[in-house]
């Protein structure tokens, strides 16, 4: 826990302090950074993680059984008994029935994208109605939930990890060829929902419309410290996914000024407009012309301004006016009801 002392510079300091209990099916990465953030500005958390993490295997629980949920609801009630909460913040979908079994305390409930579709999506649903506020990643994800009240809230991006760094001096680091025009698919190519087979093909094509080769790249087990090298490395970020709410390794890449190519899941099409080189592509064929397009252009792009809106800092102050709105409500004997605050 934070107490406090190192909030930065932006009034959330003189605030009063919230005790937060968050919920969580797994530790990824964004979700560290999220609380990070939240207890610079003086929040203090405690995070409960669905047993069995270590089964995961990419897909958010998916490989837990009804065993691991129902060890969790125990767990959950004695340290709601325990502690002095102000609020319950579920994060990810399957997290929300533990929230709301509990109505002494408001709830907040942030999506993250696969929990918005499939069985996932229907032990969402199912529980977001009885939550005070829910934040999703995008519009597309707001209208699957069916909730239109629901605030889009990305993920953030680290912008002083993620920046631009000389490409040679990443391709020396990761130990990539300076010969050859480098792509990177920026996840195990086992992570099924990510599509790797539609990015050999992708990249195979666009080869072959330029008459050069073109290396393509996973990453997987990577120390995040060392993923902006990657990404720095790449002539393009290539995203294939199925679905997806708000990905990260857009925003990332786009930190580093490194052209992204992918398909129109989420909120990409949003975070791309006006950022050039980059593409989005509704099919193959125009997955195909754009990373075509972008490589041959072999300049970087401007993401890094375009994505400063939903830098870490700025997201953290949208979850406290969430926090806030909530906990106001409450008190006056009804749900939040605050306006959705599109990005």
């Amino acid at each position: 826990m934070n107490d406090g002392s190192d909030s930065e510079s932006d009034g959330a300091g003189s605030d009063p302090m919230f005790s937060v209990l968050h919920l969580v099916t797994a530790e990824e990465v964004f979700f560290r950074q999220q609380i990070d953030v939240l207890e610079r500005k003086g929040v203090e958390t405690t995070v409960l993680v669905v047993p069995g993490q270590e089964q995961i295997d990419g897909d958010m629980g998916e490989t837990r059984g009804v065993r691991e949920y129902l060890r969790y609801l125990p767990m959950v009630r004695r340290e709601l008994r325990r502690g002095e909460y102000d609020l319950v913040h579920a994060n990810y979908g399957l997290t929300a029935p533990f929230a709301v079994t509990q109505r002494r305390l408001p709830v907040v409930l942030t999506l993250w994208g696969s929990d918005v579709v499939g069985f996932d999506g229907a032990v969402t649903k199912a529980c977001a109605w009885r939550c005070d506020a829910v934040t999703v990643r995008s519009r597309e994800m707001r209208e699957l939930l069916g909730r239109p009240d629901a605030h889009i809230l990305p993920s953030g991006v680290d912008l002083d990890r993620f920046r631009p760094i000389d490409r040679e001096d990443a391709r020396e680091r990761v130990g990539w060829g300076r010969d050859r025009q480098q792509v990177l698919f920026p996840y195990s190519p086992a992570y099924e929902r990510k599509n790797y087979p539609l990015a050999e093909r992708v990249v195979e094509a666009a080869a072959d419309r330029l008459g050069e080769p073109v290396d393509l790249h996973t990453i997987s087990d990577i120390p995040h410290e060392e993923v902006p090298y990657y990404v720095n490395a790449a002539d393009a970020v290539l995203l294939t996914s199925d679905h997806e709410g708000s990905p990260n390794t857009v925003k990332e890449a786009m930190a580093c000024n490194v052209p992204v190519v992918s398909t129109a899941v989420g909120d990409v099409r949003e975070r791309l407009e006006g950022v050039a080189p980059s593409a989005v592509g509704e099919s193959e064929a125009e997955l195909v012309e754009g990373l075509a397009r972008v490589l041959d252009a072999g300049e970087r792009s401007n993401g890094r301004e375009a994505v400063r809106e939903v830098s870490w800092d700025r997201i953290g102050d949208r979850i406290l006016d969430i926090y806030r709105s909530v906990t106001a409500s409450r008190s006056n004997g009804r749900a939040g009801d605050s306006p959705p605050d599109d990005d």
